[in-house]
């Protein structure tokens, strides 16, 4: 079996980024033919597994020809102020150059895939960084024009819900503005290529309404009418296997019960509120239409716990075996060559 390079960009240092990492590797995730390089501050990291009594053998990170299993590589290689406040401007900085660091080298097919532990947008925008959030970041970054997020989790009965999002991180005001045909068609294709990806048996996507009861026929909106309903058709004439718009409230319910294996919700709380009532703690966000494999944990670097060792790594853990999963299914596309 080849052996596979998983690369985490650890987030935001004085958030759960790193603790949920170390934590999720110190349990089995994989067999030996998989490989982790952490991208982050190492003075912090090895200090962090040793206060955890993790004991994982970091080693330095030179090149994938190295030996070993667990890896650091520290983009800034000097040590962070002592009692760094939750937000602090240096940790924020560096939690985008170690998300940058980490794409540049799955661009170049020298990382197989790209974790990424949680950022906070509003100290990173708070230290002078431009920031609308990961999934646009890495979108803009790779030259990606055709991307979408998706969140997927189970419960403890092992019952899935998967969530694509036609919009993303925008003010509610702005979503009837933002939601396009384009954007409506584009969700439902991702949706039905992540099903290839996952190797499900079917790729059956109910598409939600953006108003209540799904319009009502237009007296409650005209987004079904103009936007929402348009797109399904055309991805109808496409042969892929779509429904809609349909009642979100009930549209969720029916994809629990298993009617349906991909939701695609029109906003962001629209689709990550029911997703978050069943895998709160093991909800995992996929960026798909990247050239290369984005997992992360559904959560964000919770300042309040940060360094207390309560943090669960069971999104994290579920995002990493995401990864390798998708890694193991997806062939390898051409490198990009970064200028």
């Amino acid at each position: 079996m080849r052996t596979v390079w998983i690369g985490i960009a650890i987030g935001d240092t004085t958030g759960i980024g790193p603790e949920v990492t170390l934590k999720a590797l110190a349990t089995a995730v994989a067999d030996n033919s998989t490989r982790f390089v952490l991208i982050g501050n190492s003075d912090h990291l090895r200090d962090l597994n040793r206060r955890l009594g993790l004991r994982l053998p970091l080693l330095p990170f030179r090149n994938t020809q190295n030996h070993g299993r667990f890896f650091v590589l520290d983009p800034h290689p000097a040590s962070f102020p002592a009692g760094l406040p939750p937000g602090a401007p240096i940790a924020a900085r560096a939690a985008i150059e170690c998300l940058t660091v980490g794409a540049q080298l799955c661009l170049r097919q020298e990382l197989d895939a790209l974790v990424t532990a949680p950022v906070n947008k509003e100290s990173i925008i708070r230290s002078g960084q431009p920031f609308v959030g990961q999934t646009e970041y890495l979108s803009q970054l790779a030259g990606a024009k055709h991307t979408a997020m998706m969140l997927l989790g189970t419960d403890d009965r092992g019952r899935w819900l998967r969530v694509v999002l036609a919009t993303t991180h925008l003010p509610l005001r702005q979503v009837p503005r933002q939601l396009t045909r384009a954007k409506v068609e584009l969700a439902i294709e991702l949706a039905a290529q992540a099903c290839r990806d996952l190797d499900l048996g079917r790729a059956r996507i109910g598409v939600c309404g953006l108003n209540p009861h799904a319009g009502e026929g237009g007296k409650m909106g005209n987004e079904e009418i103009t936007v929402i309903g348009p797109a399904v058709r055309a991805a109808q004439q496409k042969r892929f296997d779509a429904v809609g718009p349909l009642a979100a409230d009930s549209l969720f319910h029916q994809a629990y019960r298993g009617d349906y294996d991909i939701v695609v919700a029109m906003y962001h709380d629209q689709g990550l509120a029911p997703l978050k009532m069943i895998a709160f703690e093991s909800g995992i966000n996929w960026t798909l239409g990247l050239p290369f494999v984005r997992t992360s944990p559904d959560h964000g670097t919770a300042y309040d716990i940060a360094g207390q060792d309560k943090a669960s790594p069971a999104s994290m853990l579920a995002a990493i075996q995401l990864a390798i999963r998708l890694r193991r299914n997806r062939p390898a596309p051409a490198p990009i060559q970064i200028h």
